[in-house]
């Protein structure tokens, strides 16, 4: 679907991005991370034609990018850019006219994404009167109007309180089933967690990791895992068992937890064979970072 090669851009001496190369597998939902200032918005703007690279290709189903190609993409930019003075019926059709829609077709998808997201009531309302909010819900249905293979969002949960923020991700899955591809570009980690399949993370201005969420928690797994047991707290621990991280007792199951390090994880059955001689074990899992953890953790360097 998308793919980027070797991308780099450069404003005089500052290096916005360098060498970025990935893949959008078709009919994903792919998150774009990065600290403020790692280049994610310089690479989006790359990839929608808006600013041109310095190096490197992008490359839309598998042909060379072009403004054409760009009518295939929803794109909703971190900057809001709805006119104020307009009336929210009016811009939203001027906005899907833009990409090419006829206007009867227009009206009509405009009436249904306004009657699905519950605000049939503000076609003639001036955008000024919004909230930030909902603008950016009219802002959603701008970008996703015209039904683009390629959705790419950049921070589209911003100003949206708990609710719409719901709204908006159960949208996305949506989208997706239907075979929308999604670029995601958060820094709400539980949006990622929830959403995406795929993952890449600018720091710096370079990649520096991409792949398969679970994937990625495997390469920064630290060997650690979690028991839970009925019965009386144990005395001893296996050898194998490094170290003790924590220690607890989970009511809702009844059962002793505790969570451990090992050396590595050749040791998972020695640990599990302790534990179960001595006590009824009714749960025994690896504890893999979350993507939060990850983020911070390379953010920090």
């Amino acid at each position: 679907m998308l793919r980027i090669e070797g991308v780099s851009k450069s404003y005089g001496t500052k290096v916005a991005i360098r060498d970025i190369s990935f893949e959008v597998p078709d009919g994903s939902t792919f998150g774009l991370l990065g600290p403020n200032g790692a280049g994610k918005t310089s690479l989006i703007r790359i990839i929608n034609q808006i600013q041109p690279a310095d190096t490197g290709k992008v490359f839309f189903n598998n042909k060379p990018i072009t403004e054409d190609l760009v009518n295939q993409i929803g794109y909703l930019p971190e900057e809001r850019g709805l006119y104020k003075k307009m009336k929210v019926g009016e811009q939203v059709l001027y906005l899907a006219r833009l990409k090419g829609m006829s206007k009867a077709d227009a009206v009509r998808e405009i009436k249904w994404w306004f009657d699905r997201l519950h605000i049939t009531d503000w076609w003639n309302k001036k955008v000024e009167t919004l909230s930030k909010g909902m603008q950016q819900k009219v802002q959603f249905i701008a970008t996703v109007l015209h039904k683009p293979s390629l959705i790419i969002l950049d921070e589209p949960f911003s100003g949206f309180d708990p609710v719409n923020a719901e709204i908006v991700k159960n949208e996305l899955l949506r989208l997706k089933e239907d075979g929308a591809t999604i670029m995601l570009s958060t820094h709400r980690m539980e949006s990622v967690e929830e959403l995406c399949d795929y993952v890449a993370m600018i720091h710096k201005s370079e990649k520096v990791l991409d792949g398969k969420i679970a994937d990625v928690k495997r390469q920064f797994k630290r060997n650690e895992f979690e028991v839970k047991y009925r019965g009386e707290k144990l005395d001893t621990y296996p050898a194998e068992a490094l170290q003790i991280l924590h220690e607890g007792y989970d009511e809702e199951h009844e059962a002793q937890v505790v969570h451990i390090k090992m050396a590595n994880d050749e040791h998972t059955n020695e640990v599990l064979t302790h534990f179960m001689s001595q006590r009824q074990v009714i749960g025994f899992g690896e504890i893999l970072p979350g993507i939060e953890e990850i983020f911070v953790n390379i953010a920090k360097n």
